[in-house]
């Protein structure tokens, strides 16, 4: 049975991460939380949960050891398909300016920074639920759709190169809401919090074959 591997370094998501993948899975994979590098390594997916600040959430994975090593040997050099969730996936970006600069894993080029709405009636940090704008891309996103997903964030992960975004959201502007490039991708919004449209999504990353 495939193995996935829900990364534990701490993450206020990772148990809701847990409940829904498993029941995306449907008995078809095995879903092992794990800060075990040697377990991430034999993983056949990866999956990185996040909540909370930029920084923080670096200083937690680093804080395990070999984990962040792990992870880069089985997404960058053996292509296991990877999904980042929120923090998840601003931590591939090149560096974070929220509270201070703060370097990324470098993934995908790019910045997280504050999202700014035009629209005053537009609230920071941005709650709710919101259509998707052009998802597109690798399956997993390009099949959303106008299904409604789930946010709760103050900053976005903007690619430098806009050919990495893989669908929009439009809070009093527009800013990425999901990224994709080669075995990796990335989501700014909860599917494990986004009901059956989220646990849609989360099935199909079970299938996806970059």
């Amino acid at each position: 049975m495939p193995i996935v591997a829900l990364i534990d370094y701490g993450s206020g998501n990772l148990r809701s991460a847990e409940k829904a993948l498993i029941r995306a899975a449907e008995g078809r994979a095995q879903v092992v939380v794990t800060s075990d590098p040697e377990v991430l390594l034999s993983a056949d997916r990866i999956v990185l949960p996040g909540v909370g600040a930029f920084a923080a959430c670096l200083r937690a994975l680093q804080a395990r050891p070999g984990l962040q090593d792990a992870l880069t040997e089985a997404v960058r050099v053996r292509g296991r398909p990877f999904l980042g969730i929120c923090v998840g996936m601003q931590l591939m970006a090149t560096r974070s300016l929220e509270f201070g600069e703060a370097q990324g894993l470098d993934w995908i080029p790019g910045e997280v920074r504050k999202i700014t709405p035009n629209d005053p009636q537009a609230k920071v940090p941005h709650m709710g639920w919101n259509a998707l704008i052009d998802p597109h891309g690798p399956d997993l996103i390009a099949k959303i759709g106008q299904d409604p997903m789930y946010f709760t964030h103050s900053y976005a992960f903007f690619p430098r190169d806009e050919a990495d975004v893989a669908a929009w959201v439009d809070h009093g502007g527009r800013f990425p809401a999901a990224v994709a490039r080669d075995n990796i991708a990335g989501v700014q919004f909860h599917p494990e919090k986004s009901q059956s449209a989220g646990l849609s999504l989360l099935a199909r990353f079970l299938e996806w074959k970059p």
